[in-house]
C-alpha cells in the first residue's frame, strides 16, 4: 500500500493534477481577491459575463454545452470566464486548424478514383448516408472489399496478432490507451521482429489515454527498438484549450492489405486476461480490399501533422488485389475531427436512426444524448421502429454512469427499450439498422468523443457482415435486463436530484 502510495506521488498524473488544481486555485483566489478590492472590476466582470453570454448564445455549439456554460459563468462570476475562456470553446490555435486542413486536403487528392463510387449506391437512403460522410469527413465509399465482424475483444486481438505477423512492408497503429501486460508486450515482441526484417513500424499514442498506464517517455524506449513514434496532444504543466482536444481512434493497419477499428485498446481488460468491471465486451471490425485505403490514409493525414518528413502517399497504396472484386457491398472508413465544426459522428448516428424503417440497435458504454439524438431516438420509437440500446450495468464511471441512467424514463416512455450488460462492462459502439446499415468505431454517444475528441468508425452498407453485428447483439441483449419504467421511476429522490444536477454537468463530463 506504501508502495502504491509513493508510486502514484511521482507519477505524472499527480504531478499534473497538483499543478492544474494549483492553476485554478490562482484563478479563484485572483477572481475573489480583484472584485473584492476593486468595485471597478467587480462591475467589469459582470459585463464580461454579459459579453460572454451574448457570445455563447450566438455560437453553434450544442444547447446543452450552452446551458452548462452559462451557469458556471453567472454562479462563479470572473472564474467562471476565465474557465470557459480556456475550455468552454472548441477553439484550437490558428496554426493547428490551418495545419490540419492542409494535411486534410493533401491527401483528399488520394481518393479521386473514388469519388465517384457513391453513384452506383441504388438506394436513396444508402446514398444519403454515404454522400454525407462523404462530403463532410472527406473519405468516400468503397466497393470491392471484405469486411469480418470481431465480437470480442479476444477475436480481435488473434486477428490482430495473425496480420502483424503477415507484414511485409509497413505496419500502422494508432490508439487512444496502451498499457504494459499480455496484450501490449505481445504486439510489441513482433514489432520488434518486424523492424528487423525492415518493416516500416509506426505508432501513434494519446498522452491523456496513456498517462497512467505507461511509464514516463516511454517513447524513447519504443524509438530505440527501430519504432517511429509519435504522442498525440502531450499534455504540458500549464492549462490549455487543446488539452481537451484528444485522440481516441482505434486503427490498425498491415501493408495496405487489412485494416481494423473498433472500441477496442491495447489493453489487458480489452481481451479479459485481467477484469475490471466484470466481464468487458467489446467489439471490432477487420476489413480487407479497397476499403483498408481509407484507414491508411486517417492515420497518416494524423502522423504527417506530427512529423516534418515529406514523403508521398502514394508509396503505402497496395498492389492491386482481385481477390475481392465484385464482392457484394459498401464500406466507407471515416474519421471525425473536432478542428472543422462538423460533428460527423452524431449526424452519421443519427441518419440512421432517422433514416430507420423498422429497428435500430445500439450498444454504447455512455449514453449522454444531446436533445437531436434524444428526440430522434424518440420520435423513431414513437414512429413504430424498434429502438433497443444496450448499457453496461456495472460501469467503469459511476458518474457518467448515473447520467446515463437519467435519460431512460423519457426513452422508456417513447418505447426505447434500454438494456443493461448484466454481466459486466459493454465498452462496444455499434449502431446496426434493418439488415442494411450499420457503424461500427471508435466513437461513445457522449459529449466528449462527439465534439472533442478524433474518432475512427467504419459505415456499412448491404454487408454480410452487418447480419452477424445483429446477431451479436440480440445474443448480448439475451445476457442483459431489461429496465422497465417502473424501476426508474422508483429511484429515491436524493438520487434522481443527483443525477438532474449531473446532467446540467453532462458536457463537459
Amino acid at each position: 500500500m506504501v508502495k502504491k502510495f509513493f508510486s502514484f506521488i511521482n507519477s505524472r498524473i499527480f504531478t499534473l493534477a497538483t499543478f492544474f488544481t494549483i492553476q485554478l486555485l490562482i484563478f479563484l483566489g485572483l477572481s475573489y481577491e480583484f472584485q473584492k478590492s476593486f468595485l471597478w472590476l467587480y462591475f467589469l466582470s459582470h459585463f464580461i459575463n454579459i459579453a460572454l453570454a451574448v457570445f455563447i448564445i450566438n455560437t453553434r455549439s450544442n444547447p446543452a454545452y450552452k446551458i452548462t456554460w452559462l451557469l458556471l459563468i453567472f454562479v462563479f462570476p470572473g472564474f467562471g470566464a476565465m474557465i470557459y475562456i480556456f475550455f468552454g470553446e472548441n477553439w484550437p490555435l490558428k496554426k493547428i486548424r490551418v495545419q490540419m486542413c492542409e494535411v486534410v486536403l493533401y491527401f483528399k487528392k488520394s481518393f479521386r478514383n473514388h469519388e465517384k463510387m457513391k453513384h452506383k449506391i441504388q438506394d436513396k437512403d444508402a446514398y444519403f448516408q454515404s454522400y454525407y460522410i462523404e462530403k463532410y469527413a472527406h473519405f468516400p465509399v468503397f466497393d470491392d472489399s471484405d469486411a469480418k465482424y470481431l465480437k470480442e475483444g479476444l477475436d480481435f486481438y488473434n486477428c490482430l496478432i495473425s496480420e502483424l505477423k503477415e507484414a511485409k512492408k509497413f505496419i500502422f497503429l494508432e490508439f487512444f490507451i496502451i498499457e504494459e501486460g499480455l496484450m501490449w508486450n505481445s504486439i510489441l515482441d513482433i514489432l520488434e521482429e518486424k523492424v528487423k526484417e525492415g518493416v516500416d513500424v509506426r505508432l501513434i499514442y494519446d498522452d491523456i489515454g496513456c498517462i497512467s498506464k505507461l511509464p514516463r517517455r516511454y517513447y524513447r524506449k519504443l524509438r530505440e527498438k527501430g519504432i517511429k513514434v509519435h504522442v498525440f496532444n502531450p499534455v504540458k504543466l500549464f492549462m490549455m484549450p487543446s488539452h481537451n482536444n484528444r485522440d481516441h481512434r482505434k486503427i490498425a493497419v498491415i501493408d495496405g492489405k487489412a485494416g481494423f477499428t473498433g472500441g477496442i485498446n491495447l489493453a489487458d481488460e480489452y481481451i479479459n486476461h485481467i477484469e475490471k468491471f466484470g466481464y468487458w465486451k467489446d467489439t471490432g471490425v477487420l476489413i480487407k480490399g479497397k476499403a483498408v485505403w481509407g484507414l491508411t490514409v486517417m492515420f497518416l493525414s494524423m502522423w504527417n501533422y506530427y512529423s516534418e518528413e515529406d514523403e508521398s502517399i502514394f508509396k503505402f497504396f497496395p498492389e492491386v488485389d482481385d481477390k475481392f472484386n465484385n464482392t457484394i457491398g459498401y464500406v466507407q472508413p471515416f474519421g471525425d475531427s473536432p478542428l472543422d465544426g462538423e460533428t460527423v459522428g452524431e449526424t452519421a448516428y443519427l441518419n440512421i436512426i432517422s433514416k430507420a424503417k423498422d429497428y435500430v440497435y445500439i450498444t454504447t458504454p455512455y449514453l449522454i444524448l444531446s436533445n437531436e439524438v434524444l428526440s430522434a431516438l424518440c420520435n423513431s420509437a414513437k414512429g413504430g421502429v424498434d429502438v433497443r440500446i444496450i448499457t453496461p450495468h456495472i460501469p467503469d464511471k459511476k458518474l457518467i454512469h448515473m447520467v446515463t441512467r437519467s435519460y431512460y424514463e423519457v426513452l422508456i416512455e417513447s418505447g426505447v427499450k434500454i438494456h443493461e450488460f448484466t454481466p459486466g462492462f459493454i465498452h462496444s459502439k455499434s449502431f446496426v439498422s434493418d439488415d442494411k446499415f450499420a457503424i461500427v468505431g471508435s466513437i461513445n454517444m457522449d459529449f466528449r468523443s462527439l465534439y472533442l475528441h478524433f474518432e475512427s468508425a467504419i459505415w456499412f452498407y448491404n454487408m454480410n457482415l452487418i447480419k452477424d453485428i445483429k446477431l451479436d447483439f440480440i445474443n448480448t441483449q439475451n445476457k442483459s435486463q431489461e429496465i422497465s419504467l417502473k424501476e426508474v421511476q422508483d429511484v429515491l429522490l436524493a438520487k434522481k436530484i443527483l443525477q438532474s444536477v449531473l446532467r446540467v454537468f453532462a458536457p463537459v463530463m
